[in-house]
């Protein structure tokens, strides 16, 4: 995977196929852009501590490090930044029209799609992402209320994880600049 992403987020990289949760991955050290990944977290979580669980292999289960420059009372922003960045990434892998439900939610219609998780500590913001590519429609239903959808039971199709978290992280980079710079703010 780390061969294909382009940007500074995503080095120095480290994968581990299964791990209680990827927040827990980056060290309190860690440089600014680096990134954990993993096929399954078996402590996965979202915001308010609700449980994240994705069968292995089906979604895309991340953090990132980032040393924001603003003062803290800001940071929760990158919660939004990073659902917009993926929210544009997804749409233009997969041609999929998704919506931010603020502050951490990206939907397809009024199902959820992918959560972001921020948390803040050891001077840094810790971005926890969670998009549900192939989980399939059998898997959701046995979250029951949930209110889960994938993009595999959205469209019917198995998607790239490699290719649309390389675009996640390319438009994250993007935004998250343009946040740095004061260009934007949600």
């Amino acid at each position: 995977m780390s061969p294909l992403l382009r940007g500074s987020f995503g080095s120095p990289y480290t994968y581990i196929a299964r791990c209680a949760s990827t927040q827990l991955l980056l060290a309190p050290e860690a440089q600014e852009g680096a990134f954990a990944i993993t096929d399954e977290q078996t402590a996965g979580r979202g915001r308010l501590g609700r449980r994240w669980h994705a069968p292995a292999a089906t979604s895309i289960l991340c953090s990132l490090a980032l040393r924001p420059p603003h003062p803290v009372a800001r940071w929760p922003e990158l919660s939004l930044v990073a659902g917009e960045a993926c929210a544009e990434a997804i749409g233009g892998i997969t041609g999929v029209a998704t919506a931010i439900k603020p502050p951490n939610d990206v939907l397809i219609g009024a199902r959820k799609l992918a959560g972001i998780l921020a948390e803040a500590r050891d001077g840094r913001v810790v971005l926890g992402i969670g998009i549900n590519v192939n989980v399939t429609a059998d898997a959701l239903r046995e979250q029951a209320g949930t209110g889960a959808i994938s993009l595999l039971a959205e469209t019917g199709l198995r998607h790239d994880r490699a290719a649309l978290l390389v675009a996640v992280l390319e438009h994250l980079e993007r935004r998250y600049s343009a946040w740095r710079a004061g260009l934007s703010s949600p």
